[in-house]
């Protein structure tokens, strides 16, 4: 009952019921998909050894590094599909849809290629202790054939959220991720699989899930239903998809690869800071993924208020996002930090590791309402169809700023300390946070401020 269908208004009515009944679903979807790989770590800290945990856990940065970008590139569907519907443009919807599954096809096998290629020259680059090594690359290799499968799963949802529909691809998180957690524990503890049977079990659960929204994409009645025989890719709707999603992707590309600088410098602590940190990083992720439903609640809005030409709807829409984010963040991030001991320990025993993680949630968990304010900025700005100016603004303010840290105050010996490295993230969120309004304040003037007549 609490999954059956409901129609969205976007751009009539109260904002706020509207965006909670979108981005709850939304919120709930991503904290199972973020399930997948926090399972896998529980699972291998509990049941396998500490190296295990810390093979897996180094290898997060990488696996999103890959994965993000075609997340990234789903964004452009999302955007097109919600204008197609504002205005009433239901053929032009149509090509978005089957165009969308062949690139969601195309992009996965890209990543899949890329990732079984390169994972041990990356990982060598992220100063992967040998130690760990060849349980990462044995990890990273299972993991990566189930990125087409992501991949394809990703663009469909993106179709189901631009019709309002953010509860059926949340049923099928559902599914694959109860199926993801029972695969973990039968290959881990009946089958002695370690992190090979964790990763194997993550590629068959995003598969089923991919079969899932595949077939309720099949089955529609509308203008969205998806016919196997027009699967294809139509140039001008890539070229429009990839307009608007290759700075998306890039963006979380850059913001994966920063985030690989930092976990290399995390290396450099030893095993017991990995695993600290691979724990502490599932935990805040529940925050962050939380936050982080509003910024394609956002863009949906947004974007489907354009194509309506309701245009006096955009300002509310961000303000209400931006709210909402900033609550989350608030409560979540507190609760964390307050409960930070027991909720690593779902991670990992050791008792050295967890003081590791306590460390790093404490630094970047208090201010993650910071990021949350940033992302729903993005999302905004992406609304409005400016996808390559917030990634620029982004990769400049928050990776950049970053990379800097890392390369100057980090490597005073003073400062050279965990607390220090991690340090750099709620000071790039204020940065890129502030730039990326001004952004919005000069492509918001590029529309009506009223509703247009139609």
């Amino acid at each position: 009952m609490l999954l059956k269908s409901k129609k969205i208004n976007m751009t009539d009515g109260a904002l706020l019921p509207s965006m909670l009944l979108f981005a709850l679903p939304l919120m709930a979807s991503s904290v199972l998909q973020l399930l997948f790989n926090a399972s896998d770590i529980a699972v291998v800290g509990h049941f396998g050894s500490t190296h295990s945990l810390a093979a897996v856990g180094s290898t997060t940065t990488l696996i999103s590094l890959l994965t993000n970008f075609s997340i990234g590139l789903s964004i452009g569907t999302n955007v097109l599909a919600s204008r197609c519907l504002g205005a009433g443009n239901l053929k032009g919807l149509r090509h978005v849809v089957h165009t969308s599954i062949a690139l969601g096809l195309c992009s996965g096998f890209l990543a899949a290629c890329v990732g079984l290629l390169f994972a041990p020259d990356i990982l060598r680059l992220m100063q992967t202790p040998e130690i760990v090594f060849p349980l990462s690359v044995l990890y990273t290799r299972v993991y990566f054939f189930g990125t087409i499968p992501t991949a394809v799963y990703n663009f469909g949802a993106a179709v189901l959220y631009a019709n309002g529909d953010t509860r059926k691809p949340l049923l099928f998180l559902i599914i694959s991720g109860v199926t993801n957690v029972i695969l973990n524990l039968v290959f881990v503890i009946v089958f002695h699989m370690d992190v090979a049977g964790v990763a194997l079990a993550t590629v068959i659960s995003q598969t089923l899930a991919m079969c899932l929204v595949l077939r309720c994409l099949m089955r529609r009645k509308d203008d969205s239903r998806v016919y196997l025989k027009y699967i294809h890719l139509k140039t001008d709707i890539v070229v429009n998809i990839l307009k608007l999603g290759i700075p998306a992707g890039f963006q979380s590309f850059v913001f994966s690869l920063s985030n690989m600088v930092i976990q290399s410098a995390v290396n450099s602590f030893g095993p017991v800071y990995m695993a600290g940190t691979a724990a502490s990083q599932n935990v805040d992720c529940f925050i962050w993924i939380a936050m982080n439903a509003f910024q394609p609640t956002a863009t949906t809005f947004i974007s489907r208020n354009i194509g309506a030409k309701n245009y006096a709807r955009i300002n509310k829409i961000t303000r209400c996002a931006l709210m909402c984010a900033c609550v989350t963040g608030v409560v979540l991030g507190s609760l964390a930090v307050s409960f930070g001991a027991v909720l690593l320990g779902i991670y990992t025993s050791d008792p050295a590791s967890i003081s590791a993680g306590l460390i790093r949630l404490r630094m970047v968990g208090v201010p993650y309402a910071l990021c949350g304010f940033m992302d729903v900025m993005t999302g905004a700005l992406r609304g409005l169809g400016s996808s390559l100016l917030p990634a620029v603004i982004a990769l400049t303010g928050a990776c950049g700023l970053r990379l800097v840290w890392i390369a100057t105050v980090f490597q005073i010996p003073q400062y050279h300390t965990f607390e220090c490295l991690f340090l750099s993230y709620p000071v790039s969120w204020v940065v890129t946070f502030a730039a990326l309004s001004v952004a919005y304040y000069f492509i918001r003037r590029k529309y009506p401020k009223e509703t247009s007549a139609v």
